[in-house]
C-alpha cells in the first residue's frame, strides 16, 4: 500500500493545543468496524459500551518530564536536550538541538549547575549519548529542572503537567503520554469496575520515535521505532481468564494495542514478559488479541492510521475521519477520542 493511501484533509484549527479540564467530557466518536456506522457521543458514556467481564487494558507508563533547556559551558548558548532512553551504564540516549553545537566533550549546564551534561558519543542516526553529573536523586532533579516533551504541533506551555499523565499512571520512563488514556478520571475507571469490567495494567515507554514521519511511499518499507514493555502475571492472568470466557479484550490507546498484540501467541493467548517491541500493524495485519479499541484521532500518513486502519478498514476509517472533521472534532494528543467497536 501506499503512504497516500492514508492521507486526509485537517485544518489546523482542529489540532487540539490543550487539554480539557474535565477529562472525561471529551467527544467521543463511537465507530461499528463492521458497518462503518459512526455514534457521536461524550467520552464518560464509554461506561455504556462495555460489559461484565470484559477486560480494559491500560497502559500505566508516566511519562518523564525529558525536556532539558540549559547553557552551553564556555560560550552560554542555549541549549535544548531531549531524554529517549536511560542506557545500564546510567547515561542516556537523547536528542540536541541545535545539533551542529553539540560535539563529544562538550558540556552543558541546567538550574545554575544544579544538573550538568558531558556528550559521551555521537550515534550515526545523530542522537547523542550524554552523561549527567548531580547530586541527590537522578529522576527528583529532572522533577524539579525537566520540562514535559509535548508533540511537536503543540505550541501552548502546559500549565500543569499532570494533565499530560493519565490519572493511573505509575511507571516512569516515557517521552510522550499514551494519550487515549488522559479521557479517564478515577471516578469513570471506578464506574467502569463496578459494572463487572476487569481492569488489566501493562506497561509500554513510549518513545519519540511514535512523532517520526514515514518518509517511504510503499509504507511495508518503513522501519519502526523500538519501545520498552512489561506484562506481569497479574495482568496475563486477568486478559486469558476474561478470553477463555468468552469476553472481550479492549484496548486503550495504541500503544497498548502494541505490547498486546506482541506478546499474544497466535491462539490470543499472553503471558508474564518483558522486552522491546517493534511491531509494525498496517492493513493486511490479522489481529490476534484485541477486540476493540480506545484511541485518539491520528496524523494523517502516520503509522498510527495505519494501525487502526488494519482493525477495521482503511475506508471506514478514512470515512470516519471525514465525519470528523466536518463535525469540528479535536485532533491529536490533547483532542477528543474515537471508540472502534
Amino acid at each position: 500500500m501506499k503512504l497516500t493511501d492514508f492521507d486526509f484533509y485537517l485544518p489546523k484549527e482542529l489540532i487540539a493545543q490543550h487539554p480539557l479540564k474535565q477529562r472525561d467530557e471529551a467527544r467521543l466518536m463511537v465507530l461499528d468496524k463492521k458497518t462503518g456506522k459512526v455514534e457521536h457521543r461524550i467520552f464518560k458514556d464509554i461506561v455504556d459500551y462495555l460489559n461484565p467481564g470484559d477486560c480494559l487494558v491500560l497502559n500505566d507508563t508516566r511519562v518523564l518530564p525529558a525536556r532539558l533547556i540549559g547553557k552551553k559551558e564556555g560560550t552560554g548558548g542555549k541549549m535544548e536536550i531531549l531524554l529517549l532512553k536511560r542506557n545500564e551504564d546510567d547515561t542516556w540516549e537523547t536528542l540536541v538541538k541545535p545539533g551542529k553545537r553539540a560535539k563529544v566533550g562538550d558540556r552543558f549546564d541546567f538550574g545554575n549547575g544544579e544538573l550538568k551534561a558531558e556528550i559521551a558519543e555521537i550515534k550515526k542516526d545523530g542522537n547523542r549519548i550524554v552523561k549527567f553529573e548531580y547530586e541527590g536523586i537522578f529522576e527528583e532533579v529532572l522533577d524539579k529542572l525537566g520540562q514535559m516533551p509535548l508533540p511537536p504541533y503543540i505550541k501552548e506551555k502546559l500549565k500543569d503537567k499532570e494533565m499530560y499523565q493519565t490519572v493511573y499512571s505509575r511507571e516512569k520512563g516515557s517521552a510522550a503520554a499514551p494519550t487515549a488514556g488522559l479521557h479517564f478520571t478515577k471516578e469513570l475507571l471506578r464506574k467502569i469496575e463496578n459494572k463487572g469490567v476487569k481492569l488489566a495494567f501493562l506497561t509500554l515507554h513510549v518513545g519519540i520515535g511514535t512523532f517520526r514521519p514515514v518518509k517511504v511511499e510503499n509504507i511495508e518499507d518503513h522501519d519502526m521505532h523500538s519501545e520498552y514493555y512489561s506484562m506481569s502475571k497479574k495482568t496475563a492472568d486477568i486478559i486469558n481468564e476474561a478470553r477463555e470466557r468468552g469476553h472481550d479484550i479492549i484496548s486503550v490507546g495504541t500503544t497498548s494495542c502494541r505490547t498486546l498484540e506482541t506478546v499474544a501467541d497466535e491462539n490470543g493467548k499472553v503471558r508474564e514478559q518483558s522486552g522491546w517491541t517493534d511491531i509494525y500493524i498496517y492493513p493486511g495485519y490479522r489481529y490476534k488479541i484485541v477486540d476493540k479499541l480506545i484511541t485518539n484521532f491520528h496524523l494523517p500518513k502516520s503509522t498510527l492510521i495505519m494501525l487502526v486502519s488494519a482493525l477495521c478498514g482503511r475506508e471506514k476509517i478514512l470515512n470516519a475521519y471525514h465525519v470528523a472533521v466536518e463535525k469540528g472534532y479535536r485532533f491529536f494528543s490533547f483532542g477528543d477520542a474515537m471508540f472502534i467497536k
